[in-house]
């Protein structure tokens, strides 16, 4: 039986179970990669751009909202793939819907970024 760590051990344990999971996504999923690098890129462009704070707020925030949603939808998908190879119903219906939030996702950042980007065109 695995003993279950507290306090500061459980925090430490946590956060290599998280680095591992980090690694792991990035190793197989070219869709975290890919949204990764947006990040790199877009992180320093919502800090530099002539925004409010809570403007670059949102958009850094957006940008997270995507990663995280990937994240879960690698872990629906590995999950989904784990149980079985053979086609089904309900397995297929997971992998669309946590693919389908990834696409709400992604319209999410795109409408904050146009609009936050692109404010002055929308209120002259």
């Amino acid at each position: 039986m695995k003993a279950n760590k507290t306090g500061f051990d459980r925090i430490i344990h946590a956060t290599f179970n998280s680095m591992r999971g980090i690694a792991q996504v990035w190793k197989y999923e070219a869709a975290f990669r890919q949204e990764a690098l947006l990040c790199a890129v877009l992180v320093p462009v919502a800090i530099l751009v002539d925004a409010t704070l809570t403007e670059r707020l949102l958009l850094i925030l957006t940008l997270f909202i995507v990663v995280i949603t990937e994240l879960l939808n690698s872990a629906v998908e590995a999950v989904v793939d784990r149980v079985g190879a053979e086609f089904h119903e309900l397995s297929g219906r997971a992998k669309d819907i946590a693919s389908a939030a990834v696409f709400f996702a992604l319209v999410l950042m795109i409408v904050v970024w146009v609009a936050i980007l692109f404010k002055p065109a929308f209120f002259s």
